[in-house]
C-alpha cells in the first residue's frame, strides 16, 4: 500500500481528523502551530454550526487567510461556505474571530499553489500524492483541481 493511499485513508478517518477541533475548542489551537486555523461555517441544511480543521496554504496578509479544500468541491465545509460565507474562523488560541468566504478563481489557485509549493517544498513533496490519491486526479502547474477560499477577517 503506498504512501499516498494510507494518507488518504487517514483523511477519511471521521474520528481522527476531527480530533484537533476539541484542541481549538479548549482555546489550544496554538498548539497546532501557525499553518492551521480550524473554520466554523453554518450547514447548509441544518442551519446548524460546523467545524473543521485546515491547513493554512498561504496568509498574504494579516487579515486573510487561504485554505484548500483537499476533497474538492464535494467536501461539505466546501459546499457550506459556498451557501453562506459568513464563518468564523479560529487562530491559534483566540477567540473566533468572524470572517467572510470567498472561493478563490482558478488564477488565483494557481498562485496560492505556487507559493506553497515554493514555501513548504518539503511539505508539499510529501502532501501532493495524497491530494492526489483524495482528489482522484493529478494536481498539476495550471488548472489545479484544488479549490481554494480565502478567509477575510471582518474588520472590529
Amino acid at each position: 500500500m503506498s504512501t499516498a493511499t494510507i494518507g488518504a485513508r487517514i483523511l477519511r478517518n471521521r474520528r481522527l481528523v476531527r480530533a484537533p477541533i476539541w484542541i481549538y475548542r479548549a482555546r489550544a489551537g496554538a498548539l497546532l502551530g501557525s499553518r492551521m486555523l480550524m473554520l466554523e461555517h453554518i450547514g447548509r441544511k441544518s442551519g446548524a454550526p460546523r467545524h473543521v480543521v485546515l491547513e493554512v496554504i498561504d496568509h498574504p496578509t494579516s487579515d486573510t487567510y487561504v485554505i484548500a479544500s483537499g476533497f474538492g468541491a464535494k467536501a461539505q465545509w466546501f459546499r457550506n461556505i459556498e451557501a453562506n460565507p459568513n464563518v468564523r474562523v479560529y487562530i491559534g488560541s483566540h477567540a473566533p474571530a468572524p470572517a467572510t468566504a470567498r472561493v478563490l478563481t482558478q488564477q488565483e489557485t494557481d498562485r496560492a499553489l505556487a507559493r506553497y509549493r515554493d514555501k513548504h517544498p518539503k511539505a508539499w513533496a510529501q502532501l501532493h500524492t495524497v491530494l492526489e490519491e483524495t482528489l482522484g486526479r493529478p494536481i498539476t502547474d495550471t488548472d489545479a483541481p484544488l479549490p481554494m477560499v480565502e478567509l477575510r477577517l471582518n474588520p472590529v
